[in-house]
């Protein structure tokens, strides 16, 4: 066979390796900020518990639909090349444009938020004092990342096993450590707050990150057998880590003062193991947060270069400085919006929530279009053979499909303005479709030239 250039991925991952990747992914900042708004939407303790079951059961079924389509189109766009391939062009572009201006830059004032609410417990700045350091936090590792400078690998080993560390603390701490709960005045839930939808927004946002684990196909040994051990796997080790996080901090906060806590991990430990506990958890918990933004600065920037490249209204954000090897101008449009949605987020009395507000429904209206994707392409080629097959077909992606319309009615109905805003700069970018490059003549695209290493059989790739 004649050799086109195409790398091929080398099988080196065991399931192990691949199921500790899947976790790495997926546990972050989420699960120190989510645990009380997701106790205001809800009405009682046991279904405080058992949305976080369910969110590990749904994005097991949203894991193996993403696992069948990472096999049979590999790209290094996800997401992006699903929909060009199932839609066209338009759609993928439109899909870029939100990742922009509203899904990946509301990641990264969401995480700054985070971060900024646990800075505010070490030393705190006044009413804004955690939007003033979200906008710090971005400022400083934006230009960190201008410069070229990026996280080592060890750093980032070092950073996930603080992380997890922070939360084997909380749980060891809650389940099995004394002390005296704080007096908290009981909170009135109102009937639009008790809703599952507004619980589910958070709870998943936290497992957040499992689509990610499905692009391992192309590295894990013997994939079409071990892809769905990774996931259930995975699925179940995420689900038994956040429930008996959260069991840990109901059983210690109570349902009333996780409602009331803009830190629960810092209020849990200041209880069963004093402010020295407090100050541990929250020190790791700001290096996790760091770690988290940096690496969303990161590979944000990228997703902005790209569409630099493809619009030729945004070309001066589509240029790679050779000094610093670093897409300088993309990150410095991504901190500017970011920045922008800070301040928006600062006007509202919890920054955290109206960023999740803000991306939610644009999040679960692409995810959903990514659901009907794997309909489509199995129609459009009904001989192809697959590396890997979702289970139940075609039961286990429409269940996903029904679960992200319902997510996106929940987003919508039980969400704040700032997701009506983020509708808003959805809609916004569609005249930017007008824009797009034209294909030279005597090439083909990045989704063009993946379509015959994609169509060939498994054993004839080189």
């Amino acid at each position: 066979m004649v050799d086109r250039g195409f790398s091929k991925p080398q099988a080196v991952l065991s399931v192990f390796d691949a199921v500790t990747i899947m976790v790495g992914l997926v546990v972050g900042v989420g699960i120190f900020r989510a645990p009380s708004i997701v106790a205001a939407s809800v009405s009682s303790e046991w279904m405080f518990i058992a949305v976080w079951l369910a969110g590990g059961l749904i994005i097991l079924v949203g894991a193996l639909c993403y696992a069948e389509l990472a096999a049979a189109h590999p790209h290094a766009g996800g997401e992006y090349h699903f929909l060009s391939r199932a839609y066209g062009r338009p759609v993928a572009m439109l899909f870029g444009w939100a990742r922009c201006t509203v899904i990946q830059t509301g990641a990264i004032a969401g995480v700054a938020f985070v971060l900024g609410d646990y800075l505010a417990q070490i030393l705190p700045l006044g009413e804004y004092g955690p939007a003033l350091y979200a906008a710090l936090a971005v400022v400083v590792f934006t230009g960190v990342n201008v410069l070229g400078t990026m996280q080592g690998k060890r750093l980032q080993v070092l950073v996930t096993f603080l992380e997890i560390g922070a939360v084997a603390a909380i749980i060891l701490f809650g389940l099995l450590g004394t002390g005296e709960a704080p007096d908290m005045t009981a909170v009135a839930v109102e009937p639009e707050t008790a809703a599952l939808g507004m619980a589910m927004i958070f709870v998943l946002l936290t497992y957040g990150g499992w689509n990610e684990a499905a692009y391992l196909t192309g590295e894990l040994r013997d994939a079409r057998r071990n892809v769905a051990r990774v996931l259930v796997l995975g699925s179940l080790i995420l689900a038994a880590l956040y429930t008996l996080t959260n069991l840990a901090l109901l059983s210690v906060l109570g349902l009333d003062g996780l409602r009331t806590s803009d830190a629960v991990a810092a209020d849990m430990m200041r209880v069963v193991a004093g402010p020295t506990g407090e100050m541990i958890v929250s020190l790791a918990i700001v290096v996790a947060a760091i770690s988290t933004l940096n690496a969303t600065i990161f590979t944000g920037s990228r997703v902005f270069y790209v569409m630099g490249r493809d619009l030729t209204v945004l070309r001066w954000i589509g240029v790679w400085r050779g000094r610093g090897t670093t897409p300088a101008n993309a990150q410095i449009a991504q901190a500017a919006l970011s920045l922008a949605l800070i301040a928006m987020g600062a006007v509202t009395r919890d920054g955290f929530k109206a960023m999740v507000d803000y991306t939610a429904p644009v999040f679960w209206g692409f995810l959903f279009l990514v659901g009907v994707a794997l309909f489509v392409l199995r129609r459009r080629e009904p001989g192809r053979r697959l590396p890997y097959r979702v289970p139940l077909y075609p039961l286990t992606p429409l269940l996903f499909c029904l679960t992200c319309l319902y997510m996106l009615h929940a987003s919508i109905a039980y969400t704040g303005f700032a997701a009506l805003i983020g509708l808003m700069v959805l809609a916004a970018g569609l005249p930017i479709l007008l824009f797009q490059r034209r294909e030279e003549a005597s090439g083909l695209s990045g989704d063009a030239a993946a379509t015959d290493v994609e169509r060939a059989p498994i054993g004839e790739r080189r």
